[in-house]
């Protein structure tokens, strides 16, 4: 009986060594919440950020919220509930999580902002995402250059589009176009026809293509019955193919009425396969995989003790405080240079562009 008794100890501490030894190697819960699945570079996101994180051992609760606000504040809450050990958000609206994040601060968890700032916040330890003011630079001097702005060319029609007036770096596409495009308005050599300028009037409410394409409707119908528009600022691909299939509902696209330059971000398929078709004009190229790996990185180096690795502490407020931010550099993308920026790289197969 005794023997039977050790065996059985024996036994149960085997078994526990090992539950012990299995439970040591997860390094923890990662709670990531992407805003929709509606945009395929969130689902990119969202599944390249479970990748890095599980090739450094941890667990991730990947949520979607569908655009919806108390959807996301929901998951949040439960990702807390759960044990997470540092929260990676993409917030749908950068100002309305103040209240989870104090939660997650009061259980000593880490929240990284991913790709979209959150405000309003002092919970909020750092930022990973592209140099976002560059984007719009890129987006204002494809246009510049397209349109021969530099050599005096003009003047030529241009309508500007705006993104998410919740979202902080739709102001950073805007201004970053804008850093291009304005002293050409100031001169003349680029009118806005609907005289619409700045984001209280151009901006599209959660980047949603649909209304982009009927303000797209409104402004050909108001103002270009006797005149074509020669250039679209647009931040987005999402809103660049409502743009365009507005333009083509009038005649654009035509040997007669060809396309204006429309500008586009994210190199999303449809707006690659519109690229090649020469609607849309180009799009900028933002590589989620590498943003992933920034942000596993600063969740490890959290989680490990480690200095975060950061190389801005200057540009991102976000009304309480100066977040400490990793910015990636972003590459425009057109008919030239698209197989050896997304094929060549790996990012897509050519087959799924042609």
């Amino acid at each position: 009986m005794k023997r039977l008794t050790a065996t059985i100890a024996a036994l149960a501490l085997g078994a526990f060594g090992l539950a012990g030894a299995a439970h040591a190697e997860g390094k923890g819960l990662i709670g990531v919440s992407m805003p929709t699945k509606s945009s395929a570079r969130w689902i990119d996101d969202g599944n390249n950020m479970v990748k890095s994180l599980k090739e450094k051992g941890y667990d991730v609760d990947l949520q979607y919220a569908e655009d919806e606000i108390p959807n996301q504040l929901a998951q949040i809450e439960n990702m807390i509930t759960k044990g997470s050990k540092v929260l990676v958000i993409a917030a749908i609206d950068g100002t309305t999580l103040s209240d989870a994040l104090q939660q997650a601060a009061d259980k000593g968890i880490k929240v990284i902002a991913y790709d979209r700032l959150i405000r309003n916040s002092k919970n909020v330890d750092y930022y990973a995402t592209f140099d976002n003011f560059q984007v719009g630079v890129l987006q204002g001097g494809y246009i510049e250059k397209a349109l021969g702005l530099k050599e005096g060319k003009g003047p030529f029609n241009i309508e500007l589009f705006g993104g998410s007036p919740d979202d902080n770096n739709a102001f950073f596409f805007y201004n970053g176009a804008m850093s291009v495009l304005d002293p050409y308005i100031k001169s003349g050599k680029l009118v806005v026809a609907s005289g619409q300028i700045g984001m209280d009037k151009v901006a599209i409410l959660r980047w949603d293509g649909a209304v982009a394409q009927s303000r797209m409707d409104n402004l050909l119908s108001a103002y270009y019955n006797d005149k074509r528009v020669d250039a679209v600022l647009s931040p987005y691909d999402g809103l660049s193919i409502g743009i365009i299939s507005s333009l083509k509902g009038v005649g654009y696209g035509t040997p007669k009425q060809p396309m204006p330059v429309v500008t586009g971000q994210d190199a999303e398929i449809p707006s690659m396969k519109s690229i090649l078709a020469k609607e849309q004009t180009s799009t900028v190229f933002k590589d989620t995989r590498e943003l992933a790996k920034v942000a596993a990185n600063m969740v490890d180096s959290i989680l490990s003790g480690k200095t975060v690795e950061v190389n801005d502490t200057k540009t991102y407020e976000n009304g309480v405080k100066t977040v400490p931010s990793y910015l990636l550099k972003p590459v425009s993308v057109d008919a030239s240079n698209w197989k050896q920026i997304l094929v060549d790289s790996g990012y897509y197969k050519e087959n799924q562009i042609k």
